[in-house]
C-alpha cells in the first residue's frame, strides 16, 4: 500500500514558511455574530492559535505572523524529517482545533496549508509581502462594509471597489469620517507571536543566593512597525537572525 502514497516521501529543507489560510471563514461571521469589518474577539482567537502553534504544537516554529484568517509559521528546524504532507496536515489540523476551542465553534472549520521555501533574506521579503496584503485586506474590508451598510449587496460593493486605487479608497472612507491610517495597528499590520528570552529573578536553594535566570517565553506584538520601513527592516533582521 505504501508504494501508492506517491506524495508521502516529498520532503523539504529549512528554513520554510508554512502558510495557513482559513477555508470559507466568511460563514463564521454569521454563526458567531462577529463584528464587521474586523472583530477583536476573532483576532484574539487567531492569536491564541498562533501562540499554541509556537509553544505547544510540536512543530516548534520560531514565530507566527497573522492577519485576517491567515497564519504564517517560520520554521528553521523541521519535524517529521521535513515531510511536506505531514507538516502541512498537522499544522492545518492543529490550528483548526485550537481556533475552534478559542471561538467556541458550533460548526466545523478548516485551514488549508502550503510550504513556502525560504532563506533568511527571502524571509524578510515574504513577511513584508504578507503585511502589504494585510493592509490591502484592511482597506478593502472597511470600504466594502461601508458600501454594504449604505444599501449595496456584497456583489455590488465588490464591483464598485474592483480596481479602485488605494488613495480613492482612503478618500471614500475619509468622506465617511474614518481615517484608515488611524485604525488599530493589528488591523492594518497584523500580529506577530514569537519567542523571547526573558530575565527572571529566582532563588538558588543550594547557595542561598538570589539569581537572575533566562527563560524563553512566547509573546505577542500587536504594535508592529511597517516591515518595508527602515525600522521594520531592522526589526525583521533581528527577529530572523535570532531565529
Amino acid at each position: 500500500m505504501e508504494n501508492r502514497e506517491i506524495f508521502s516521501a516529498i520532503s523539504t529543507i529549512p528554513p520554510v514558511f508554512v502558510r495557513l489560510d482559513g477555508r470559507a471563514f466568511h460563514r463564521l461571521t454569521g454563526l458567531l455574530g462577529l463584528q464587521k469589518p474586523f472583530d477583536e474577539f476573532f483576532n484574539k482567537a487567531m492569536v491564541a492559535a498562533c501562540t499554541s502553534l509556537v509553544a505547544e504544537s510540536g512543530l516548534s516554529p520560531e514565530f507566527a505572523f497573522t492577519f485576517s484568517d491567515e497564519i504564517s509559521l517560520y520554521l528553521t528546524k523541521l519535524p517529521f524529517n521535513g515531510r511536506v504532507e505531514k507538516i502541512d496536515s498537522v499544522a492545518a489540523s492543529y490550528a483548526a482545533s485550537v481556533l475552534s476551542m478559542a471561538l467556541g465553534c458550533v460548526a466545523p472549520l478548516a485551514f488549508d496549508a502550503r510550504i513556502v521555501q525560504a532563506t533568511q533574506e527571502f524571509a524578510s521579503e515574504y513577511l513584508a509581502n504578507r503585511q502589504n496584503e494585510a493592509w490591502r485586506n484592511h482597506i478593502n474590508a472597511y470600504c466594502q462594509q461601508a458600501l454594504i451598510s449604505e444599501g449595496m449587496n456584497g456583489r455590488e460593493a465588490a464591483h464598485r471597489l474592483r480596481g479602485m486605487p488605494a488613495k480613492e479608497m482612503h478618500d471614500l472612507m475619509h468622506q465617511r469620517g474614518v481615517n484608515l491610517a488611524a485604525t488599530p495597528a493589528w488591523q492594518r499590520r497584523g500580529v506577530l507571536v514569537h519567542k523571547e528570552l526573558c530575565r527572571k529573578e529566582g532563588f538558588n536553594p543550594i547557595t542561598g543566593e538570589e539569581v537572575v535566570v533566562e527563560r524563553s517565553a512566547v509573546v505577542e506584538n500587536r504594535e508592529l512597525p511597517l516591515f518595508s520601513s527602515h525600522e521594520g527592516k531592522e526589526f525583521l533582521g533581528s527577529l530572523i537572525a535570532g531565529a
